[in-house]
């Protein structure tokens, strides 16, 4: 494992810190121009959001402060890692810090001293005090205005008790011009108007008092009113109107909150509301300055001390590239010193400057280029005995035959994943263990123990000496045994004895000898049973025509069972024979591209109305159904031998399904794609929900003679292979599972379809 170079950690922290330079020396100084022209504005307040700003000064100011600090802890690490260069670091980033440091801490005080004064003197006590007579000088003045819009209410409601004529619009209207109001309005205790006059021309309803104003009515009798004002705090010109309400004098006696009210409205002129506001908004300014001075020394001092640690921040990141730039050949040339004694002799990258550091830079990179392309070469001779020791063990995992190495007292040192596959047992879980440890392998070890003893006591004096034995070995869980043909050999390793088996599984190649030795005698019982067969049974008819008439009763009859006896026992010979026949030569047939729907098709013709079984009752007889894929391929075979294999494996499917209470046989077509995807194949397979097929009957099915029958000639599922060889389809026989035990079997062929062709109109499901 290498480790990183002092250049490259050079060059990282310069590129470090330009970038953290550029990130936040640029939008710091932004910010603080900002804060600046927000802290300098006389018009209000330094900010809306002076507490964020302020919060924000004080994260940016500590995020600072970390940089700086992480910037100090790895320079000081460095220094007491003691690694080369770190001393010179550290005296330029000092020389550097002072010297943006000193000039800013000065420029700070002077700074701070200035701004706490200057703000001092922007609140003097005559400003306020001319401001205050300013405000209550407002204030009387409206004040005046409002006594007399009361005094002009009270003789015009005496007015009205006197004279109720004047409650028409007309008088109103009249009244109104003559004072000079705004507007006149007269409502009664619920709100409700009964007659006003003037008023915005825009609106149809007069402006009458609020809700509370109204609860103050009825509780007071009277009430007076500025508005507009807004308290100062609108920065919009805006005119002043005084609001007048009154009870009416009534003769007659009403309840509290029910008579009538007069409401005078009247205009304070421009000239004196917009004074008394202006007046008002600039008492409230300089309150709120008064009030707020110590935050405008607080934003001042805050930008002036984020300032300093920009200064600092700077300074002490030029003292790191500056003295980075200055270092770098040094710590180059000493950091590639450290990698060759640790064994890392990659090239370093070349130092860009033409002094005599430079060229003493360049000529160590050649030095470890050439000890590099030396330690290349080793590895790579390394490399390739590896490659060909991976090979070879690859070659060996792949093989189909197992191979066993064995050591003293036969412990297993080495098993491919072949022999594990073909012993069926967890040879890896072996490995450093006698091969007898395990109870499936006892026998298996035993045997080869006595080869290599029979081996060794011979006189072996060829080049090779070796064991060849075939070995029947039982699966185990199984009631099946494969036959393995074994050949061992002792490794001349030095220094431990060891020895090597290699396996494989015959049982295929033992079963097509089987097959050819059944053939061979099927033919010749054939051919010397056949010749006899026909005048026996000609002989036997002929009898029966010739003796017939001649005899009566019992004699009659006697002739009669005896002939058909024999005529009986002739056909069965006879069939037989052609079973004999058909699997020692099956009649040569022309291909030809065929519907292979429309074959079972017309077989299953022949099952629609079958019989029940055994004497069972109609609704138990077998009940054969198919599923036929749509357009399915067609394939290359001969009509008459595929028609003989439906019948075979359905007739087999009708009989292993004799005794099951549900009688279920199904014939299904699919089609599958090949593994390339470029064409099709076609499987054909029979199932049944029978009691299925023994271990023992499954490993030899499809050998001659191997039947589970009790009148079974054992050749039908042989004579199905032979056929399925010739159309190049390939045969698959299993039991079903069900929750872990069985309940039926299926026999599948799979042909090679033509991709070109499929079969039309066929039926997705029939039964």
């Amino acid at each position: 494992m290498t480790r990183p170079s002092s250049n490259a950690w050079d060059s990282r922290t310069s590129r470090w810190a330009t970038r953290m330079a550029l990130a936040l020396g640029l939008p710091l100084a932004v910010f603080l121009v900002f804060l600046l022209a927000v802290s300098t504005d006389n018009t209000g307040q330094p900010s809306p959001f002076f507490a964020w700003l302020y919060w924000i000064n004080f994260v940016v100011a500590g995020v600072l402060l970390l940089v700086v600090l992480a910037l100090g802890l790895r320079l000081g690490w460095r220094l007491h890692k003691r690694r080369f260069g770190s001393r010179l670091l550290f005296k330029l980033a000092a020389v550097f810090a002072l010297v943006g440091v000193l000039p800013g801490v000065v420029i700070y005080t002077v700074s701070y001293q200035f701004v706490a004064r200057s703000i001092e003197t922007w609140f003097d006590v005559k400003v306020e005090g001319a401001l205050s007579a300013g405000l209550n000088l407002g204030r009387t003045t409206l004040n005046v205005l409002q006594n007399d819009l009361q005094s002009k209410a009270r003789n015009l409601s005496v007015q009205i008790a006197d004279d109720p004529t004047l409650l028409s619009p007309l008088s109103m209207e009249q009244l109104r011009q003559q004072l000079g109001l705004q507007q006149i309005t007269v409502f009664d205790g619920n709100g409700t108007v009964l007659v006003t006059a003037g008023g915005n021309p825009f609106s149809l309803v007069p402006d009458l008092p609020g809700p509370n104003s109204m609860r103050q009515l009825r509780t007071m009798g009277s009430i007076a009113d500025i508005e507009g004002g807004d308290d100062g705090a609108s920065q919009t010109p805006q005119t002043l109107k005084l609001r007048v309400v009154i009870s009416l004098p009534t003769r007659h006696f009403v309840l509290p909150g029910h008579g009538r009210y007069l409401q005078l409205i009247q205009n304070v002129p421009q000239a004196i509301s917009s004074s008394a506001l202006e007046v008002q908004r600039a008492y409230g300014e300089y309150q709120e300055r008064a009030l707020g001075r110590e935050g405008l020394k607080r934003m001042y001092i805050s930008t002036l001390t984020l300032t300093l640690f920009l200064a600092v921040f700077l300074a002490v990141l030029l003292a790191v590239v500056l003295g980075n730039q200055l270092a770098k050949p040094l710590l180059l040339l000493a950091d590639g010193m450290k990698a060759v004694a640790e064994g890392d002799l990659r090239q370093k990258p070349n130092f860009q400057r033409n002094d005599e550091l430079g060229v003493l830079v360049r000529s160590f990179n050649a030095m470890t280029n050439q000890l590099a392309e030396a330690r290349a070469q080793v590895q790579f001779n390394h490399d390739a005995l590896e490659a060909s020791r991976a090979y070879l063990q690859s070659v060996l995992d792949n093989l189909s035959t197992g191979v066993l190495v064995l050591g003293s007292d036969q412990r297993l040192a080495l098993a491919n994943p072949s022999a594990t596959r073909l012993l069926r047992a967890p040879l890896q879980g072996l490995i450093g263990q006698p091969l007898n440890q395990h109870p499936s392998l006892q026998a298996l070890a035993q045997t080869i123990a006595d080869a290599f003893t029979s081996l060794d006591e011979q006189d072996n004096a060829g080049p090779s000496p070796h064991w060849l034995q075939q070995i029947e070995y039982p699966l185990p869980g199984s009631d099946a045994t494969i036959t393995l043909l074994a050949r061992g050999a002792r490794l001349a390793l030095p220094g431990q004895p060891a020895s090597v088996v290699v396996f494989d599984d015959i049982s295929e190649v033992i079963s097509a000898q089987r097959s050819l030795a059944w053939a061979e005698v099927a033919r010749r019982l054939a051919h010397e049973i056949k010749n006899p067969l026909t005048p026996i049974q000609l002989s036997a008819e002929r009898l029966q025509m010739k003796l017939a008439a001649k005899l009566e009763g019992a004699d009659r009859d006697m002739l009669q069972r005896s002939t058909t006896t024999i005529v009986n026992q002739v056909q069965a010979m006879q069939h037989m024979v052609n079973d004999f026949r058909d699997y020692a030569r099956l009649p040569a047939g022309k291909p030809e591209a065929m519907n292979l729907n429309a074959l079972i098709q017309d077989v299953l013709n022949l099952y629609t109305s079958l019989p029940a079984h055994d004497g069972a009752s109609p609704e138990e007889k077998p009940q054969v159904r198919a599923d036929l894929a749509a357009d399915l391929p067609h394939i290359l075979g001969n009509a008459t031998q595929l028609r003989q294999v439906i019948h075979n494996l359905l007739q087999n499917a009708i009989d292993a399904v004799a005794a099951q209470p549900q009688r279920k046989v199904r014939i299904r077509t699919e089609a599958l794609p090949t593994p390339s995807g470029a064409a099709l194949r076609v499987r054909l397979s029979v199932s049944d929900n029978g009691p299925g097929f023994s271990d023992k009957i499954l490993n030899r099915a499809f050998e001659p003679y191997v039947t589970s029958k009790p009148r079974g000639t054992g050749l039908g599922l042989a004579v199905v292979k032979k056929i399925a060889e010739e159309h190049h389809a390939r045969i698959e026989i299993q039991n079903l599972q069900s929750e872990g035990s069985v309940c039926g079997a299926r026999v599948s062929l799979i042909f090679p379809g033509l991709a070109q062709q499929h079969s039309v109109d066929a039926p997705q499901r029939q039964a």
